[in-house]
Order: C-alpha cells, then sequence, then structure tokens
C-alpha cells in the first residue's frame, strides 16, 4: 500500500558525501544522486536557492529526473530574510520568483523563508513583509512557510498575522530554535531535527512512530496531541498537505528516518 498522497517525506538537498556509505548504492554515480533519492523518497528540500541564485534550466532538470508525484520544496534566499527592514525586501523576492522556479512545474512544492535566529518580531515590518509574498507565478499557485528563529514570535499577534495572510509557520523540531507547531496555513510543514548518530534510523522507531501518527492527524486536518503550541487551537476540517523533511541534527541519517517513516505511512 502507497503512503498518503497528501503527506511528503524527505531530505535537505540530495548531495552528501556520508550518504554515499548508508543511502546511495556503492558505485553509484554522483551526477544520478537526486534520480535515486527522488525513487524512494517523496520530497526534497532545496537548500542552495537560500545561498545564491540558480538557473531556469537547473529547475527544469531537477523536474526531469524526478517521479510525476515527487515535489521540492524551496528555501528562499537569504538576502530576502536576513536583513533588518523586511519592508525592503522587494527586490530580492521578485528577483528569486521570477528566476525560473516554475520550471519545476506541479513540482513545485512550498518555499520556506528561514529567519535569523537574532530577528524579533515586530508586527508592522514582519506583516509589510507579508504583503510582498506573491500568490502565484506562471499560473503556479505559490505556497509559503515562515521558519521564525526567536521566541518573540510565539504570541497571539503573530499567530493572528500569518493565519491572515494565510501563511505557515514551520514547525521546527528542535532544541535550539523555537518549536511550536500551531496551524497557520492551509498545509503543514515540519523540519525534524533531533536524529542522533547512534541510532539506525536517527529516531527510535517508537519515536518515528509517533511522527507517522501525527503526519496522518495532520493530513486529515486534524492537529496532533502533545506538541508544543504558541496559542490557541486553530478549527480545522479539511484534509491538507503535509510535508516532513528530515534535516540536520545527524544528517547522516537523514535518509534512513525518511524511508522508515515513509514505510510507516505505509
Amino acid at each position: 500500500m502507497a503512503k498518503p498522497l497528501n503527506i511528503h517525506v524527505g531530505i535537505g538537498g540530495w548531495t552528501y558525501a556520508p550518504w554515499r556509505n548508508n543511502f546511495y548504492p556503492e558505485g553509484w554515480p554522483q551526477a544520478r544522486e537526486l534520480e535515486y533519492a527522488a525513487s524512494r523518497l517523496s520530497a526534497i528540500e532545496i537548500n542552495g536557492t537560500y545561498y545564491s541564485t540558480q538557473k531556469p534550466a537547473s529547475f527544469a532538470k531537477w523536474r526531469d529526473a524526478t517521479p510525476e508525484r515527487f515535489m521540492f520544496s524551496l528555501k528562499a534566499p537569504r538576502h530576502a530574510t536576513n536583513r533588518r527592514v523586511l519592508a525592503e525586501a522587494g527586490e530580492s523576492i521578485e528577483r528569486f520568483v521570477g528566476s525560473g522556479i516554475a520550471e519545476l512545474g506541479h513540482k513545485l512544492g512550498p518555499i520556506v523563508w528561514q529567519f535569523a535566529p537574532t530577528k524579533h518580531f515586530e508586527p508592522q515590518d514582519f506583516g509589510a513583509f507579508l504583503t510582498l509574498l506573491p500568490r502565484e507565478v506562471g499560473g503556479l499557485t505559490l505556497r509559503h512557510a515562515m521558519e521564525v528563529r526567536h521566541a518573540s514570535f510565539m504570541c497571539a499577534d503573530y499567530l493572528a498575522l500569518v493565519r491572515r495572510h494565510r501563511v505557515a509557520t514551520v514547525f521546527t523540531d528542535s532544541n535550539e530554535h523555537p518549536s511550536f507547531a500551531d496551524l497557520t496555513g492551509d498545509f503543514v510543514y515540519a523540519r525534524l531535527m533531533r536524529a542522533e548518530a547512534g541510532l539506525k534510523h536517527g529516531y527510535a522507531p517508537k519515536a518515528l512512530d509517533q511522527w507517522a501518527a501525527a503526519a496522518r492527524e495532520w493530513a486529515a486536518g486534524g492537529e496532533p496531541v502533545g506538541l508544543p503550541r504558541a496559542g490557541e487551537s486553530a478549527a480545522r476540517t479539511k484534509p491538507c498537505d503535509v510535508f516532513v523533511y528530515f534535516i540536520n541534527g545527524a544528517k547522516e541519517r537523514a535518509p534512513a528516518a525518511a524511508l522508515f517513516l515513509i514505510e510507516r505511512l505505509a
């Protein structure tokens, strides 16, 4: 049985030397690592877009190298988010959205806007930033997820603001960054960062079973119990897309964790 179509599970990127010891088959060509990863996983978060502008031809190549139902999430460029005044990010946002991301077609997943740990929540400036985010490009609907990394965002005013703009908030399961699972958009984006090198799958089987149950609950339109929140529960009844990425932590274990979770979801 296949996993639910609206739950996408993956890792960050596909080029990482230690994965050639425990994920990619021995001798597998590096030029075909995306092809192999996409045959086992259902999504990848592209981190290269955070550091530099990619070419339209690259997005088209990645699109053509992956299965029909595969999805790519994109980290938005740091030039848009790592600035003192977010309201001045319009040019950077426009340049990124127009850089060729539409070449991914229906494989274009959410765009993640990651903010610095030192960036405080300033309602007026953050609200101005949200108004700059385009809703579509090349006929494709854009979905935006805010990854905020300062505790000042864990408040009712922030939740009300992003819910008004209908953008998601990344649930970052980590000890290093604020971790709150409040639902603010029409999809769920989780970045799981607690993998341990000493565990075969990065996580204990029981923990991965719990994440599988959480993913099913999210996908069905509910909210899993036991996760930290910054405010009141949001009333939801409709099924939604769920993106779960194993990223950071013991990165060498990320593919094993993702594969285990996909197996549990089946």
